[in-house]
Formats: structure tokens, C-alpha cells, sequence
């Protein structure tokens, strides 16, 4: 299965490497192989689901920044391998095992596929060593399945409603957003996979907040970009093709599909007075950037720090075995953290 593992370090020192496209520090101190004192080090093995997810890598980087932020606290090595599953979860899987044989202590999962946690789930307590699942979320009663399955991330259905609040407000704020003067918010979605419960979720909920907000709204089409920048601006150049000059909202997902949106537009023929309301969801650093520059005119903050920090406390209390009081987790299973609305007013208070 070596060669289905694109990321996956093994350092005697801690060394810069890419991942996604970001530099980030790997706290790497004999990857997961090994069997050293557990007082002294832990051992983390990490599968994502592709580490060219922009949210995804952002969120690593955080990681393993907080990391050796703990190690320096603590005195305790933090050994991290980092796995990309490359959206296959049988890949996942055999990564999931190959953790599990190396002897880390903890393992953290960004699931392929939610339906299908099972086999990691199965694995992780055939060997008694607890899983953390990661930003996406998978359904309450594979969570149940055994006691040491943790989740960290956020309820989908608030960044929906957040993003909805945002494309509502752009509505009734700004004439201009009314292309044509009907008083009906003209919308098309870019959704991030045919079936995923993150993505239908985020888009039934912004669209009836936009609703609920006193905005008429007509659906003109939807396209399925799988969270992907590129693939949501070839969805959106067919789009604007299709329904020229019509389209007065992009709801992306997220904001790689708003991004790749706004490409779109500057590829066609639309002066900027002309282009869309386009909101997104995340608020990675490019996402803020365009925010920044007016090109969206929100996103939805997703707390990666925050996020990052709580599995990284979490990784750490179960490696070393400390108390999860102070851990502040929902029903012993889940830490969640809140997502936050941004718009050209604050936006600068989110960027680094």
C-alpha cells in the first residue's frame, strides 16, 4: 500500500515539508514506528481526505504548529505521521491500518466517505486505541459504535444558516444585487458532492434563511464541484453560458467553489458592477482575501485554529492518559466550535 501514501514522514528531527501546497512543520520524531516510553513520547497518525483541500491543509498546519507549541509545555515528544487518502477510502483504510500496526497511540481520521467509518472503527478497537473523526462528520450511531470514537468539527446546518443571513443581508442592503429589478434573488449552487450530508445540509439551510429573511428567491441551476476550485469554475463557466447576465447569487459549499466561481467571472465577459452576489463557506486565507478585495461578499468562518487546537488537546489527553474534563465535550463524543460570519467590515480581524 506504499504507494498509495503520497504524504508520510519519517524524521529523526523535525524538518519543513509541503503539504497541500503549504509549508508546514511536521512534528516528526521517528514517525509512528517505535516503541518509546509513552511518558516521554506519543505517537499521532492523521489520514485526510486530500491534502489539496485548502480548509484540510490549513487546518494542518495549525496542528502541528499547536503541536510543537505542546511539546515545548510539556516536555513530551509529539510523533506525527501524515497520510493522504486521495479520496479513496479503501486507501484510508489501509492507511488506518498500517497506524494502527506502527503502535500509534491515537489516530485522526478526515473520513472519504462518513457512511463508511466501520472498518476504521472496527480496526481502532480490535487494538483498544481511540479515533478522532475530523470535519466530517459521520452519523451519530457509527459514533455510538464504541466508546473511544471522538469527533471534532461543527454543526453544518450554522454555517447554512450564517451564509443564508449574508446573502440575504447583500440582498436587501445593496440594490444593485437585483440584476433585473424583479425583486427575486436569482441563485445557482455549487455543491461540494453529489450526496454528502455537509453539503446538502449547508445548502437547504441557506437557502430557507435567505427565505425566512423576507428574500424571494427562483433556483436557476445547481452543479456538483466537489469541493474542488477548478471544477467549480468549469461548472460555473457552463453556468453563466446557460443563464447569461440572469444569475444574481453563487452559494458555494465552500470557499475553494466560490473561488473557483469568481474565476469564472473574470474569464467572461461581465464587468465587475455586473457579477453576482458569491458567498462561501470556511474562510481559509484566500477565501478572506477575496472578501477582502469585495470579490465575495462573505464567507462563514470555520474555526480551524480552534478546531486544530481541540483534536491536538484531545490527541494528547488520550495518548498520555489525562482526565477529558476540561475538554468541555458534548455528550463525551463530540467538541464542536462555533462558526462566525464575515463580511468586508471585519474581515480583517479573521486574517493573519
Amino acid at each position: 500500500m506504499g504507494e498509495q501514501v503520497l504524504k508520510k514522514w519519517k524524521k529523526s528531527k523535525k524538518m519543513t515539508v509541503a503539504f497541500g501546497g503549504i509549508l508546514v512543520m511536521s512534528v516528526v520524531i521517528g514517525g509512528c514506528g517505535g516503541r518509546e516510553d509513552a511518558k516521554k513520547s506519543i505517537k499521532i497518525g492523521i489520514s485526510v481526505y486530500d491534502q489539496y483541500d485548502t480548509f484540510v491543509s490549513e487546518m494542518m498546519k495549525d496542528f502541528n504548529d499547536y503541536a510543537t507549541k505542546k511539546e515545548e509545555e510539556t516536555g513530551v515528544a509529539i510523533n506525527i505521521d501524515t497520510y493522504n487518502a486521495s479520496a479513496s477510502q479503501s486507501t484510508q483504510n489501509s492507511q488506518v491500518e498500517e497506524m494502527l500496526d506502527a503502535g500509534c497511540n491515537v489516530i485522526c481520521v478526515n473520513l472519504v466517505d462518513r457512511t463508511e467509518p466501520t472498518t476504521i472503527i472496527d480496526m481502532a478497537e480490535k487494538n483498544n486505541v481511540p479515533v478522532i473523526f475530523f470535519n466530517r462528520e459521520l452519523v451519530e450511531e457509527d459514533l455510538e459504535r464504541w466508546d473511544r470514537v471522538y469527533y471534532v468539527g461543527a454543526k453544518a446546518f450554522e454555517s447554512g444558516i450564517m451564509q443564508g443571513e449574508i446573502a440575504a443581508d447583500a440582498f436587501k442592503e445593496n440594490p444593485d444585487a437585483d440584476k433585473n429589478g424583479d425583486g427575486v434573488f436569482q441563485y445557482v449552487v455549487l455543491e461540494g458532492e453529489a450526496g454528502h450530508q455537509d453539503a446538502i445540509v449547508r445548502t437547504e439551510y441557506a437557502v430557507s434563511t435567505i427565505i425566512d429573511n423576507g428574500v424571494e428567491v427562483e433556483k436557476l441551476a445547481y452543479g456538483i464541484a466537489n469541493w474542488n476550485r477548478a471544477q467549480a469554475q468549469t461548472k460555473m463557466t457552463q453556468m453563466l453560458a446557460e443563464y447569461d447576465g440572469e444569475i444574481e447569487l453563487v452559494i458555494a459549499n465552500n470557499d475553494d467553489m466560490a473561488l473557483g466561481a469568481i474565476d469564472a467571472l473574470k474569464t467572461s465577459h461581465l464587468k465587475r458592477a455586473d457579477w453576482p452576489v458569491v458567498v462561501g463557506i470556511d474562510g481559509t486565507d484566500v477565501g478572506l482575501a477575496a472578501v477582502a478585495s469585495g470579490e465575495m461578499v462573505g464567507t462563514v468562518y470555520n474555526d480551524k485554529e480552534g478546531q486544530a487546537q481541540a483534536m491536538l488537546d484531545l490527541a494528547y489527553a488520550l495518548s498520555v492518559g489525562d482526565t477529558l474534563d476540561d475538554l468541555n465535550l458534548e455528550n463525551g463524543k463530540y467538541i464542536r466550535l462555533p462558526y462566525s460570519k464575515v463580511g468586508s467590515r471585519d474581515v480583517k480581524n479573521y486574517m493573519k
